[in-house]
């Protein structure tokens, strides 16, 4: 007569424990991935990460006017004229014009800065980017009027450390993957002060939205009039 085992009955009741135990715990992973729970921070793609190594940082270009009471020098509007240049050419967002507070000179420097403006604005500025401040010149005599905008400058991260770029047993991307491609657009960037954030929106036309209503009221055709140099139609050759 053979013996009873406990432990051998009890061996394949473990396994089948085991094996549901595994089973739920697979269908409760399953349900809790099922629900949305918002990016990750640490979530980045290869390329991204190079985003963060573009540093960009700003400096003033202005120039300096000593108030003149009878009005801008020559110099002067040769020194506004350059800055309004400059200022084109970074696609700046604003010019600053500052004129001293506080001191004897104060109503001098006032006219200077006005002046200043106009000058900023004949040569090509937007008057809307043209914005006049007083500073606590602390009586100083002689305190200039002051001119100018941020420059941004855009230090792009240094690419060239390439590795095996064959070794992909990994599937993984190589150390210096999309750092060509970040500096090149840092670069190319015009005004870099746009890496930092998007500029602000326009004012919408308020006087083009209403005459468009009151055709559209009317029943009026509400279409800009067509343009006789933009129908398409190919022209004659001259013979």
């Amino acid at each position: 007569m053979t013996p009873h085992h406990p432990s051998s009955n009890a061996a394949p009741a473990v396994s089948k424990l085991a094996v549901a135990a595994v089973v739920l715990g697979l269908l409760s992973a399953c349900a809790s991935h099922g629900v949305d729970t918002g990016p990750v921070a640490d979530a980045r793609t290869e390329t991204e990460q190079w985003n963060a190594r573009v540093q960009v940082d700003s400096r003033p270009d202005e120039v300096l006017l000593a108030p003149h009471a009878e009005g801008l020098s020559v110099a002067q509007n040769r020194a506004l004229d350059g800055l309004v240049g400059r200022w084109l050419a970074a696609e700046g967002r604003e010019i600053v014009v500052s004129a001293p507070i506080g001191g004897a000179g104060g109503e001098i420097a006032g006219r200077t800065a006005v002046a200043a403006r106009q000058r900023l604005i004949a040569m090509g500025a937007p008057a809307a980017a043209v914005r006049v401040v007083g500073y606590d010149a602390a009586e100083a005599p002689g305190a200039p009027v002051k001119v100018g905008f941020l420059r941004y400058t855009a230090h792009v991260p240094q690419c060239g450390a390439w590795d095996n770029i064959t070794g992909t047993g990994g599937n993984g991307a190589y150390a210096n993957f999309g750092c060509a491609i970040t500096a090149n657009m840092a670069a190319q960037v015009a005004n870099p002060e746009d890496l930092l954030g998007p500029r602000a929106m326009t004012p919408a036309d308020s006087g083009r939205r209403a005459t468009v209503l009151d055709k559209y009221r009317r029943g009026e055709i509400t279409s800009s009039a067509k343009d006789t140099q933009a129908t398409g139609v190919v022209s004659k050759a001259v013979e």
